[in-house]
């Protein structure tokens, strides 16, 4: 049997929680970073070899918080779901569950902040799992029964608003809802936008006026459902592909479709709308995913495009902004929904391996690496501003790294305008930390 990529080397789960104080760290960590740096991914407890799929695997939370200029500790913690008690043995997770949810209510995906509270979130119709600020599960949530489905990994936050917007979708669902959740953390309006099939719906975008919907052709497999294929979607070029423009403010009826080439989109970096009022999206493009092999990630590279969309009419204008393959783009998130000059991502090698940071110039068209050499591999990047009111650039650049010499991990900072030098600071981490998904700095309270 082929060796299952997602269960070998740092993809790999780790069978424990850990706990570590005071971490050591090289450099100097920078005072006002005080807060925890979040990430997320897979951590499953009893994978199937021949059936398991990144994508599915129990959630394990992973945090470093920073004070005062030190690390003061290292957490890690699954994110309980009815899989995840029953192996180990622990109380059932309290609140709110749905039938349909996938792995006994796994989420896996992203850790956020929002109306107080600490959020472990997942695409596919689960719910929120509400986390401590220690990082233990607490309960599900529906947002005090406001949720009327499942919720996604992606929500867009309205730096002027405070209120979260969400492409939702469920396994079979032939509709995307759109969620607006309100910055008090309960649901104000749901929108559902029919579509032609039951499309995978990874994530969105806003700008001032509109929310972006991705309707691409990656489907659902139904015969492999029925079969119990763990993540039944498959590539289906022959459902088109189109992005929609849903105002704010209005109904499934005011949806503005515009057909694209084939492709898969995992992540957008941003959208906004120029001068003319077009919506400019920029996305790292897939040509087309889970068309020669279910349990890899995608099928070619994946780059750094633009899509310019003219709501009064004409085909969407697509353009290459970057050719290396790269995925996990993230921006100054003051800015979303808003016109951006910078973007950062990890560069994907051969292998999937992450091997470098990419920071992207979209203005001057010019891209800065940050390599570490090929024992050091990258997760995603996080931005975080010098202060609420620096510049866009202004700031730091922090990501946890996996080192295959020493199988541990690091957390580094990084001085955002001196992109490819060593980093500020550098924090040891006493184990490894799984390749996963996304994560967050969320800054304590003030």
């Amino acid at each position: 049997m082929t060796e299952n990529l997602f269960l070998t080397g740092n993809f790999a789960p780790i069978a424990d929680e850990h706990t570590a104080f005071d971490l050591r760290a090289t450099g100097r960590i920078p005072e006002s970073l005080e807060g925890r740096l979040l990430r997320i991914g897979p951590n499953p407890v009893a994978p199937d070899p021949a059936n398991y799929h990144w994508f599915l695997g129990n959630g394990m939370v992973h945090g470093v918080a920073l004070r005062g200029g030190r690390a003061a500790w290292y957490r890690s913690r699954f994110v309980r779901d009815d899989e995840v008690v029953a192996a180990k043995g622990w109380p059932p997770v309290r609140g709110p569950q749905r039938e349909d949810s996938l792995g006994g209510g796994i989420a896996n995906t992203n850790v956020i902040a929002h109306a107080g509270r600490t959020l472990a979130i997942v695409e596919g119709g689960n719910l929120p799992v509400e986390l401590s600020a220690d990082l233990e599960t607490a309960q599900r949530t529906d947002f005090a029964g406001t949720l009327r489905a499942g919720f996604t990994a992606h929500p867009k936050r309205d730096p002027d608003t405070g209120e979260l917007h969400a492409a939702v979708y469920g396994v079979g669902a032939e509709q995307i809802q759109y969620v607006v959740v309100g910055a008090d953390g309960r649901v104000r309006k749901t929108v559902d936008v029919p579509v032609a099939g039951s499309p995978m719906v990874h994530d969105c975008a806003i700008t001032k006026n509109y929310f972006v919907l991705l309707d691409l052709p990656v489907v659902l497999d139904r015969a492999a459902a029925e079969k119990g294929v763990g993540l039944p979607y498959t590539w289906t070029p022959e459902y088109g592909a189109r992005v929609g423009l849903l105002p704010r403010e209005g109904g499934a009826g005011d949806v503005i479709w515009r057909e694209l080439e084939p492709c898969f989109v995992f992540h957008p970096l941003n959208a906004f709308e120029d001068g003319d009022g077009r919506v400019v999206i920029d996305v790292v493009r897939l040509p087309q995913l889970f068309a020669s092999e279910r349990y890899r990630s995608g099928d070619g590279p994946p780059t750094l495009d633009r899509w310019t969309i003219d709501p009064h009419g004409g085909p969407v204008k697509e353009e290459r902004l970057d050719e290396r393959p790269q995925e996990f783009p993230r921006h100054d998130e003051r800015l979303v929904g808003k016109p951006h000059r910078y973007g950062y991502a990890v560069q994907i090698g051969a292998g999937f391996r992450f091997e470098a940071l990419l920071k992207h110039d979209l203005r001057e068209q010019r891209t800065e690496r940050h390599d570490q050499g090929p024992a050091r591999l990258f997760m995603e990047p996080v931005f975080v501003p010098r202060a609420p009111d620096a510049g866009e650039d202004d700031g730091w650049v922090l990501a946890y790294t996996y080192d295959a010499d020493t199988n541990r991990s690091d957390v580094v900072i990084l001085e955002a305008r001196d992109f490819s030098a060593p980093p500020v600071a550098t924090i040891h981490l006493p184990v490894r930390v799984p390749f996963g998904f996304h994560g967050n700095w969320i800054p304590d309270p003030s």
